[in-house]
Protein backbone atom coordinates (compact mmCIF):
# COMPACT_ATOMS: atom_id res chain seq x y z
CA UNK A 1 0.00 0.00 0.00
CA UNK A 2 2.01 2.82 -1.21
CA UNK A 3 0.00 5.62 0.58
CA UNK A 4 1.43 4.08 4.07
CA UNK A 5 4.95 3.44 2.30
CA UNK A 6 7.06 1.31 0.47
CA UNK A 7 6.67 -2.80 1.00
CA UNK A 8 3.76 -1.93 2.68
CA UNK A 9 0.88 -4.56 2.10
CA UNK A 10 -2.80 -4.90 2.71
CA UNK A 11 -4.14 -8.51 3.88
CA UNK A 12 -7.65 -8.75 2.75
CA UNK A 13 -9.49 -11.50 5.64
CA UNK A 14 -13.36 -12.49 5.08
CA UNK A 15 -15.31 -13.91 7.51
CA UNK A 16 -19.06 -14.36 8.30
CA UNK A 17 -19.61 -10.91 9.31
CA UNK A 18 -16.81 -8.66 8.37
CA UNK A 19 -14.60 -7.94 6.01
CA UNK A 20 -11.60 -7.65 7.51
CA UNK A 21 -7.79 -5.99 6.61
CA UNK A 22 -4.10 -5.93 7.90
CA UNK A 23 -1.85 -3.87 7.08
CA UNK A 24 1.76 -5.00 7.02
CA UNK A 25 4.97 -4.11 6.04
CA UNK A 26 7.91 -7.00 5.41
CA UNK A 27 11.27 -6.11 6.37
CA UNK A 28 14.45 -8.74 5.70
CA UNK A 29 14.14 -9.54 9.70
CA UNK A 30 10.38 -8.79 10.36
CA UNK A 31 6.62 -8.49 9.13
CA UNK A 32 5.87 -5.56 10.89
CA UNK A 33 2.12 -5.25 11.21
CA UNK A 34 0.55 -1.73 11.09
CA UNK A 35 -3.17 -1.98 11.66
CA UNK A 36 -5.90 -4.69 11.71
CA UNK A 37 -9.62 -2.76 10.69
CA UNK A 38 -12.95 -3.71 9.45
CA UNK A 39 -13.21 -2.65 6.25
CA UNK A 40 -16.34 -1.21 5.50
CA UNK A 41 -15.88 1.73 3.13
CA UNK A 42 -14.18 1.52 -0.83
CA UNK A 43 -11.28 3.64 0.46
CA UNK A 44 -8.72 3.01 3.74
CA UNK A 45 -10.25 5.55 6.79
CA UNK A 46 -7.61 8.29 6.83
CA UNK A 47 -7.21 8.00 10.30
CA UNK A 48 -5.99 4.51 9.96
CA UNK A 49 -3.29 5.56 7.05
CA UNK A 50 -2.33 7.81 9.53
CA UNK A 51 -1.50 5.62 12.42
CA UNK A 52 0.26 2.89 10.33
CA UNK A 53 2.63 6.22 9.23
CA UNK A 54 2.94 6.90 13.00
CA UNK A 55 3.42 3.24 13.97
CA UNK A 56 6.43 2.80 11.33
CA UNK A 57 8.14 6.47 12.23
CA UNK A 58 8.35 4.70 15.84
CA UNK A 59 8.88 1.54 14.75
CA UNK A 60 11.80 2.78 12.42
CA UNK A 61 13.49 5.43 14.67
CA UNK A 62 13.98 2.99 17.23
Amino acid sequence: MPAVGVRCHVLRVRDRDSNWRILYRIDPDAIVILAVFPKRTTTTPDVVVKAARARLRRYDSS
